[in-house]
């Protein structure tokens, strides 16, 4: 009897602290999809403007309903190491108000919601790949059938409590593996199928709005804090104050890397510059946070921004017509922040598991992160590349060349951004100068 007194004394109860902690940070996380939107609408040129932020906004919509019919089942329910399922969450039928999660003090419903906003950002983040040129139901039914065949059972390889490397130890503190290189690989399988833009290495295709850029940039970076410090699901330990300042940190130090190294290469300290890199070390952080000291944050941070500002430019180099550096950032950034958590783990923060350069010569850990990192990257791009093989050869993925070059906004959305038939016309727009723009200022990378 005592036995089970203490039993029960010791069960998880509801904490209103945590529940409350977490539904904020799922506000949180949802605000980086809008936050995204402006972030692409800003990088586009003016035609492309809506079809952009549209193409954020419909993952809202198309997500969540998919997530509470059957994405929440399959990512989180246990049923083997490739996929999840549970017969009682499919609708959210059989959900009891303050039924916990598992071994936490928030209900299920909260933890639902919180990584229904990872699941609505990761095929948002997609669309700057494929900008300019994809017919915007084509990207819907991409977006439902990537959430289904790639988003969800990678999630449940990652976070499931049965899945395949969340039991063999693989960190992902918040989405390296599972969001940023998931949706870079799936991007990078789907424009190997679409092909390029019109006038891609021709034409300039520079950033219409920098001021939209930096307003997206700044709502990631606050979002950021909700998706990263909220992935250890209570605030009791203090594991997500470390995670919070980490990703502050490593933002930081990502941002001044990219410059400097912009500085040096191209000669310019530009807003675009500035923006990207501190994407590249949110990216970068969202893994190793929790695992990382805040001196080892500035490391990861410092070395994602300068290793992904070099890789924007390796499309050209390669041929591939990532619009957005979808892949130069988020897929460089997610790998370069899984793998150095084999370096820089202190055994510390969110678990004992250890870095080299804090003890563990077997490289045990640095392992554990090559197999995750390898098995989502392949999977995401074989998988993406075949989804998107699949919708051109039957519906079609691209819209028609003219429709491309006078503008998707009007071909797919009957509207245009601005209208400047109020203010006497479209006036002149100031030059921008050589070197400086989403596309110019690495051409010769």
């Amino acid at each position: 009897m005592a036995a089970a007194i203490t039993l029960a004394a010791e069960a998880p109860k509801l904490s209103s602290a945590n529940t409350g902690f977490m539904l904020i940070c799922s506000a949180l996380v949802l605000i980086m999809t809008p936050g995204l939107a402006f972030f692409y609408g800003g990088m586009v040129r003016v035609k492309s403007t809506l079809n952009m932020l549209m193409m954020s906004f419909i993952s809202i919509g198309i997500v969540t309903i998919l997530w509470v019919l059957y994405g929440f089942s399959l990512a989180f329910g246990t049923h083997n190491g490739l996929i999840g399922w549970n017969s009682d969450w499919f609708g959210l039928s059989n959900i009891g108000l303050t039924e916990l999660w598992d071994g936490y003090t928030i209900p299920i419903f909260v933890f639902m919601i919180f990584q229904m906003m990872f699941a609505v950002i990761t095929p948002a983040l997609i669309s700057g790949a494929i900008a300019d040129r994809v017919k915007f139901s084509a990207w819907a039914l991409f977006v439902a059938l990537w959430l289904t065949v790639v988003y969800v059972p990678v999630a449940h390889w990652v976070w499931g409590a049965d899945g395949w490397a969340f039991k063999l130890g693989v960190i992902d503190f918040a989405g390296g593996t599972a969001v940023h290189i998931n949706a870079g690989a799936g991007a990078l399988g789907v424009i190997l199928v679409i092909g390029k833009r019109v006038g891609f290495k021709k034409d300039p295709m520079r950033p219409h709005s920098l001021p939209l850029v930096m307003l997206g940039a700044g709502l990631l970076w606050f979002g950021w804090f909700g998706f990263n410090a909220g992935s250890w699901l209570g605030n009791d330990d203090g594991v997500g104050a470390l995670m919070f300042v980490n990703t502050q940190v490593a933002t930081a130090a990502a941002m001044l890397a990219w410059l400097a190294y912009e500085k040096i290469r191209h000669g310019a300290f530009t807003t675009l510059g500035a923006a990207s890199g501190a994407v590249a070390g949110l990216v970068a952080i969202t893994p190793s946070g929790g695992a990382v000291s805040p001196l080892g944050a500035i490391a990861v941070g410092a070395i994602a921004g300068v290793a992904c500002a070099a890789a924007v430019g390796l499309k050209y180099k390669f041929g591939y017509d990532d619009s957005l550096d979808v892949v130069g950032v988020h897929m460089v950034g997610g790998i370069i922040g899984s793998l150095l958590i084999g370096f820089f783990a202190t055994g510390k923060g969110q678990s004992t598991a250890t870095g080299v350069f804090y003890g563990d010569h077997s490289f045990t850990q640095l392992w554990k992160q090559f197999a995750g990192v390898g098995a989502v990257l392949a999977y995401s791009l074989i998988a993406s590349a075949v989804l998107a093989f699949l919708l051109d050869k039957t519906i079609g993925m691209r819209v028609t060349e003219d429709e491309e070059v006078a503008g998707i906004d009007q071909a797919e959305h009957a509207e245009t951004a601005y209208d400047f038939s109020g203010a006497g016309g479209g006036a002149a727009r100031t030059a921008v100068p050589a070197g400086v723009g989403a596309d110019s200022k690495k051409v010769d990378a």
